[in-house]
């Protein structure tokens, strides 16, 4: 199984090493070399420095076709445009978009990409501890919609349960700190720049 992940920071490192150690063919992908000091010496996939945004540069590094994909980088921004290059332009099969903002995370889903909500996972994990019984969203939610350009993808089925796979995301270390506004309808803009095969 293909599985390709943006962001080679905590998560996006552990999900690399585990996936190869499950016998998937793991591609990691991260604008910053030391990023990948996170693998283990074990690691047999491939390492990629360059931007996961940025179709050219996930083409070079082999994410075409990819059985799974997760955008994992700390930008909900990025996590979504290279989600949604993955799921139109890559052909991924499934793909999960790493998304901190939990409004943002349910709006993405909406728009028919799978999101990862680490802020509610967390929430529901402190509030479980403690006893508390508060609810807060979906930690995972599946795509609910269509996103734009998405129209041959299948949505949501009548009883509500998702049948589409085009989703991407966990959280990477090597990041740009300030993110753009999000865009009213996302779509991905590719940026330029260089990539280089690593490992």
């Amino acid at each position: 199984m293909k599985t390709v992940i943006v962001g080679c920071g905590r998560v996006g490192s552990v999900l690399a090493d585990s996936f190869d150690r499950a016998g998937h063919d793991v591609i990691i992908i991260d604008t910053s070399t030391s990023a990948f000091d996170r693998l283990p010496g074990s690691f047999g996939g491939a390492a990629v420095r360059g931007d996961g945004t940025d179709e050219d540069t996930l083409r070079r590094a082999g994410a075409e076709n990819a059985d799974l994909f997760m955008a994992m980088t700390e930008g909900d921004n990025r996590n979504v445009m290279a989600s949604q290059l993955a799921a139109e332009a890559l052909g991924a099969k499934k793909v999960i978009a790493k998304i901190n903002d939990p409004l943002r995370a349910t709006a993405y889903a909406d728009l028919g990409l799978a999101t990862l909500c680490r802020t509610n996972l967390m929430a529901s994990a402190v509030s479980e501890f403690l006893g508390l019984g508060l609810e807060y969203g979906p930690g995972l939610s599946p795509p609910t919609g269509q996103h734009p350009g998405g129209e041959h993808h299948p949505t949501a089925g009548a009883d509500g349960e998702a049948v589409t796979t085009a989703t991407a995301d966990t959280p990477g270390a090597a990041s740009v700190a300030t993110e753009p506004s999000p865009p009213s309808v996302p779509t991905p803009a590719p940026v330029a720049s260089a990539s280089a095969r690593e490992g």
